[in-house]
């Protein structure tokens, strides 16, 4: 499984987001701003992903933008990758194991079978490392201390 670089650019917006001052949402042309060289249009996408999948609120309005759905702590990796990845497979299981050795017989599928709950036992083990990791923990870890700043991104003047 290869992961886009939309998933980096949903962390940074996820970060953003869980950083902004709660009364002012963040501006949709800011989030492009900040995402220097991302395509606007692809930024959408990824902040619609975001929203269906209940980790952004979009606010309509003169003074509108998006807000995080959640509190940081309550925010995981999992939940991030999965809303623009979809649901972590790593194994493919097209059945070649059982036409390349179907002469086997039963020993083919249950190499396939084997092999099928290896990926899935790793599957297992890599959802449950990112779902431990909340956006909140790696800004602490990030900035070293047990605090998230706040931060309104509408007003922060570029240098």
């Amino acid at each position: 499984m290869n992961l886009t670089k939309g998933l980096e650019q949903a962390v940074c917006i996820i970060t953003l987001l869980a950083t902004q001052d709660k009364k002012f949402p963040i501006a949709s042309h800011i989030i492009n701003q900040r995402l220097e060289g991302a395509s606007p249009s692809y930024v959408k996408k990824i902040i619609r992903k975001l929203v269906v999948n209940g980790l952004v609120t979009s606010v309509s309005g003169s003074n509108g933008g998006f807000l995080l759905a959640k509190k940081p702590e309550d925010v995981n990796l999992l939940e991030v990758v999965e809303a623009l990845e979809g649901p972590i497979v790593t194994y493919p299981n097209t059945g070649m194991i059982n036409q390349v050795f179907s002469d086997m017989g039963p020993t083919a599928n249950q190499g396939e079978k084997v092999l099928t709950e290896v990926f899935r036992q790793a599957d297992e083990q890599y959802t449950n490392l990112l779902r431990q990791q909340t956006v909140a923990h790696l800004i602490y870890e990030s900035l070293g201390r047990r605090e998230i700043p706040v931060i309104n991104w509408n007003e922060v003047i570029e240098s």
